[in-house]
């Protein structure tokens, strides 16, 4: 939950990390020494680039983030299919939805095993209800402000924004929010629920064992799939007059039985929304687990056009290249990637949308209309082991290479749960060095210590990657790309 209480903490952050990596130097063991050396100049260097950038908390930035929200019931994944009594499965299985115990223990294994993140809609109301109330009753569970927009708000006004939000809330909900988020949309007595099976890396369930920490997401949502507060969002978005306008929680309308035509329209009336808006504000678009195709298409048609930044997680950016490319939707990819790799596909995205978007000018050009696009002009990917951007030189986005510093931080600080950072609960997984493209004879780029954030000029963008100093002791990975978009997000507008 991203409440008030912890603006205080982020305001003294980068010093109390810095306190933190001194007091590990006096305590580490000598066999570590080495590698404690290097953690600990990562870490300080990584603070130092964050910190060229300061957000001005008299003149704050202004962010409009929509649709939707929830209440997470987080709890251990395992745990809870074994309070349950369901069995490991011998059969992993991809499913777009889950309709019974069965399919829930098939597409749980079919994920938990690489350890790659998912969200499914569960047809089955009454398992559901069923799950929930078993969840509520496990040892260690937590409540915590759910939903890509809320939580996305959250770390935004941490940072120093103002924040429209748009949504539908109960009172409880909106009052666990910052002072500094203003909702846009209706009341509602009582929130939805989705629930987060965690589980950490090395957990095992039956025959499976995870490559690394993630969750598994379920909901039976039957409110935020209509972005019913965006009525009231689109009106309140003419006074505010926000700098970035942000969209994400579009997947809940992925896999729901809609009556026909339902969702077009709804497409139809975002689209609308974006397009009114004016040029200088900047649309981002964050991505999430989309695995029916036919929405895909709608957000390429419908929302990705108007959006002129991205972000997404490296299961989306295959997922979403593939589509772009004219194949199927690719449901699980390697969940951790090189950087190579990420890069070639990046550069992909970069360049089809930006295609798309000449193409779509030149049509209208044609035709005697007016295209309301835009070009994409920056793309973020966040991985487990480092984060990547592509922003487009001479754009509006600005202050690249401290925004990457910043989303690398923000990893650590959310799934270890504290704004503090301790080089003793993190690790490094990225390569010492890393090539900046899978084609032969592609330069190597050496992970320098004291210049941990790596840019270059290409085409006509900049590139920077930047190492995560990976949670050890994780305390939670839901909601931890929606973080890390947004951390970058707030020093780039």
């Amino acid at each position: 939950m991203e409440g008030g209480g912890r603006v205080s903490w982020m305001k003294y952050g980068s010093a109390v990390s810095l306190f933190v990596v001194l007091l590990a130097f006096w305590f580490r063991s000598p066999q570590n020494a080495g590698l404690d050396d290097r953690l600990d100049t990562v870490l300080s260097s990584l603070l130092r680039a964050e910190s060229k950038v300061f957000v001005d908390n008299v003149a704050r930035p202004r962010v409009a983030v929509g649709f939707g929200g929830c209440v997470d019931l987080i709890v251990d994944g395992v745990s809870l299919l074994k309070k349950i009594n369901l069995p490991s499965t011998d059969q992993p299985l991809h499913h777009d939805y889950i309709e019974n115990a069965e399919q829930l223990a098939q597409s749980f294994a079919y994920f938990f095993a690489p350890g790659a993140a998912a969200e499914r809609f569960m047809f089955n109301d009454t398992l559901f209800s069923e799950l929930v109330e078993e969840a509520r009753d496990l040892p260690g569970n937590r409540w915590s402000v759910g939903g890509n927009a809320p939580v996305m708000a959250g770390r935004m006004a941490i940072e120093g924004c103002d924040v429209l939000l748009g949504g539908s809330f109960s009172p409880d909900f909106t009052d666990v929010l910052s002072q500094h988020i203003t909702v846009a949309g209706n009341i509602v007595e009582e929130p939805d629920i989705h629930l987060i099976l965690e589980y950490p890396s090395g957990a095992s369930w039956g025959r499976y064992t995870s490559r690394r920490a993630n969750r598994y997401i379920i909901h039976s949502d039957d409110h935020n799939p209509y972005l019913a507060s965006m009525e009231a969002f689109a009106e309140k978005l003419k006074d505010f007059q926000p700098d970035l306008l942000v969209v994400g929680g579009l997947q809940m309308m992925d896999n729901f039985p809609f009556q026909s035509g339902e969702r077009g329209a709804l497409f139809s009336r975002l689209a609308d929304l974006l397009s009114s808006t004016k040029p200088q504000i900047g649309i981002h678009f964050e991505m999430a687990s989309f695995v029916e195709e036919s929405i895909m298409e709608d957000l390429l048609h419908y929302v990705i056009p108007h959006a002129d930044s991205l972000g997404m997680n490296e299961q989306e950016l295959p997922n979403l290249l593939s589509l772009l490319k004219g194949s199927n939707i690719t449901v699980l990819s390697d969940p951790n990637p090189r950087v190579a790799t990420v890069l070639d596909q990046m550069r992909e995205v970069y360049r089809i949308l930006n295609q798309r978007h000449k193409d779509s000018l030149a049509d209208s050009d044609t035709s005697g209309g007016q295209a309301q696009v835009k070009p994409l002009t920056r793309l973020h990917v966040h991985t487990l082991a480092f984060q990547a951007m592509i922003v487009t030189r001479g754009s509006q986005w600005k202050n690249t290479m401290s925004a990457t510093a910043k989303a690398s931080l923000t990893a650590n600080r959310h799934v270890c749960g504290s704004n503090d950072i301790d080089p003793s609960k993190a690790r490094l997984i990225m390569d010492d060095s890393f090539s900046v493209s899978r084609r032969e004879g592609s330069q190597r780029i050496p992970l320098q210590e004291t210049r941990p954030v790596s840019c270059w000029d290409e085409d006509d963008y900049e590139i920077c990657v930047a190492p995560v100093l990976v949670c050890t002791e994780v305390y939670q990975t839901a909601g931890g790309g929606d973080n890390i978009s947004a951390a970058g997000l707030v020093l780039q507008i």
